[in-house]
């Protein structure tokens, strides 16, 4: 694997005063050029969700039976409808990569059209690097290519998945090259039905309602200075509180 570096010339078209925004990025499959593609390196699957794969058209007999669940981060567990494979192309410019994944087709209500885990990402051999919101990979040739975020785009899917109605039923997941974006219908024409949206890829450490609050009164203490700190339960028996503490204090290059 050749060597993979970042530099400050990698930083396009990022807002500097927000870095923490999703891997976005746009990928190509058949004839169809799918944006609103999420890499998530904490996914151990690569998913295409169900309203994606019939916007493609694709016939059903492609998809492969699959009877397990996928697990998301708080336990809930989502029924798949069957694999498929396909031939995924990630572009930069007129160099071009592809290789083929496999995706688990899953029916849930999200704001991305694909999800990209680790298989599709070590298969790619690609290095993401979340504060020039890029990745980097090496082409057939040794070349190394480079796909941005789109972050206009990455910000409003997260504003998107915020949100608990579901997509509108014309709504189609996918785009042209070079298309114009049409104006959005009025609020009256929207579905009033409201349904849960899937936490399998939504959930998001900036979302500030109904967070969770431990029921224990809980102390601070700090892990560098006072303004890098964190909190810890008084239920804690001492010495169990003393070995949390300096396991979080030697391993505090792991928080953000």
């Amino acid at each position: 694997m050749p060597p993979i570096t970042f530099t400050d010339e990698d930083f396009k078209g990022v807002d500097y005063r927000q870095q923490d925004d999703p891997m976005v990025i746009a990928v190509d499959i058949d004839r169809f050029t799918i944006r609103k593609t999420l890499v998530d390196q904490g996914s151990s699957v690569d998913i295409l969700y169900c309203k994606t794969f019939k916007a493609m058209r694709m016939a059903e007999a492609k998809m492969m039976p699959y009877d397990d669940h996928v697990v998301g981060f708080s336990g809930e567990r989502v029924g798949t409808k069957g694999y498929i494979d396909l031939y995924t192309t990630f572009r930069e410019g007129k160099s071009t990569r592809t290789i083929k994944i496999r995706y688990l087709v899953i029916d849930a209500n999200t704001s991305y059209n694909i999800l990209l885990g680790r298989p599709s990402i070590n298969r790619l051999m690609a290095i993401v690097s979340t504060p020039h919101l890029a990745m980097k990979f090496p082409s057939r040739s040794g070349d190394i290519l480079t796909v941005h975020v789109d972050q206009k785009e990455a910000r409003e899917c997260y504003a998107e998945s915020l949100r608990v109605e579901p997509l509108r039923a014309d709504t189609s997941p996918l785009r042209v090259r070079k298309s114009s974006r049409k104006k959005r219908s009025p609020r009256k024409d929207r579905p009033r039905e409201i349904e849960p949206t899937m936490a399998l890829v939504d959930l998001d450490p900036r979302a500030t309602e109904d967070r969770l609050e431990a029921r224990e009164e809980l102390r601070r203490v700090p892990l560098l200075d006072k303004e890098h700190s964190t909190v810890v339960g008084t239920a804690l028996a001492v010495v169990e509180a003393e070995i949390m503490h300096a396991a979080l204090k030697k391993n505090i290059d792991m928080f953000a």
